[in-house]
C-alpha cells in the first residue's frame, strides 16, 4: 500500500481509519453533527498535510484533534491541523517538550540512512504542536449528537496514554496500547503495568479496537495480547525483584529477544 494511496475506510457508520504503509500506522476520523475529530496527525508537517486533505475530501466540518502519545509518528503533522482544539493526556506536553528533538533527531537519522531524504527533510522541519485540551482521567468530547470520550487507562505504552471511544459505533482507538502484525513497543513503556491499561480497554465493551500500527481488531485478539503483555509484565517484575535472570527472562518471553530486553530494562 502507497503511503498516497491510503484510504479512509468506514468501519463504523461515521467512524474512520487511515491505515498507511509507513510505519504501518493507523490514524482516525469521527464525524459528529458539528464536528470532526481527527484521531493523530502522523509524522511531519508534510504527512500531516495530506491527512488534512483527506480529511477535506470526506467532511467540511470543523475539526478538532486528538492525540494517543507525544511519539513522532502520531502527532508531529498536527501544525496541518490549526488552529483547532489539540486534546492528549495532561503528561503528554511535558513528554514533548523533554523528547521531541531527540525523536526528531534520531528519526530524521534512520530516514538518511534508508535514502528517504524527503521524509527526513520533512521531519527535520517539523516540530509538534503543544496540545491545548489537557486530559487527567476522562473528557466527554461533544462533536453534535454524538460523544466520544477521551480516556487514560493508566500507563502502558507511554505514561500518558489516550484513548478515543466511539460508544454509539463500539469502537476504541487504542493508540499504541495495542499493536497488530507488530511486537509492542517498549521503548517509553510501564511494561508491569500496561496488562491493566489494556484491561481498561477490554472494559469499554468494544466491538472494533483500532490499534496505533495495523489492522484494526476484534476484542478476542486484545484479550490474547493482553496476556502476552501479562506474561512480559510478570518476567519483568521477577527481573526486577531478582528472581530470574535477564538470559531466563528473554528464553520465557512471548517477544523477540530485543523487544523483551528493552521491556526488562523498563522494569
Amino acid at each position: 500500500m502507497n503511503s498516497g494511496e491510503a484510504e479512509l475506510r468506514e468501519v463504523a457508520q461515521d467512524v474512520f481509519v487511515r491505515r498507511y504503509a509507513e510505519l504501518d500506522l493507523s490514524v482516525g476520523l469521527v464525524l459528529g453533527g458539528e464536528f470532526a475529530l481527527v484521531i493523530d496527525t502522523r509524522g511531519d508537517h508534510a504527512q500531516g498535510a495530506e491527512l488534512a486533505a483527506a480529511v477535506r475530501r470526506i467532511t467540511a466540518l470543523p475539526w478538532q484533534v486528538a492525540i494517543t502519545h507525544g511519539h513522532f509518528d502520531h502527532c508531529f503533522g498536527t501544525s496541518a491541523f490549526l488552529p483547532a482544539p489539540v486534546w492528549a493526556h495532561e503528561r503528554c506536553p511535558g513528554f514533548l517538550d523533554s523528547t521531541a528533538g531527540q525523536q526528531r533527531a534520531e528519526w530524521v537519522a534512520h530516514y538518511r540512512r534508508e535514502g528517504r531524504d524527503d521524509i527526513a527533510d520533512a521531519l527535520a522541519g517539523s516540530a509538534p504542536e503543544r496540545p491545548d485540551r489537557l486530559v487527567s482521567d476522562r473528557a466527554d468530547l461533544d462533536l453534535g449528537g454524538r460523544t466520544v470520550q477521551l480516556i487514560h487507562p493508566g500507563p502502558g505504552h507511554t505514561d500518558h496514554d489516550l484513548v478515543i471511544a466511539v460508544p454509539d459505533a463500539g469502537v476504541v482507538f487504542a493508540g499504541d496500547l495495542v499493536e497488530q502484525g507488530a511486537p509492542p513497543d517498549f521503548g517509553d513503556a510501564r511494561p508491569e503495568a500496561w496488562p491493566t491499561a489494556v484491561d481498561g480497554i477490554l472494559a469499554l465493551d468494544p466491538a472494533v479496537v483500532v490499534p496505533g500500527h495495523g489492522e484494526p481488531v476484534g476484542p478476542e485478539f486484545v484479550r490474547a495480547q493482553r496476556a502476552e503483555l501479562a506474561a512480559v509484565a510478570q518476567l519483568c517484575r521477577d527481573h526486577r525483584l531478582g528472581r530470574l535472570s535477564a538470559e531466563r527472562a528473554l528464553g520465557r518471553s512471548p517477544y523477540p529477544a530485543e523487544t523483551t530486553h528493552i521491556a526488562l530494562n523498563r522494569s
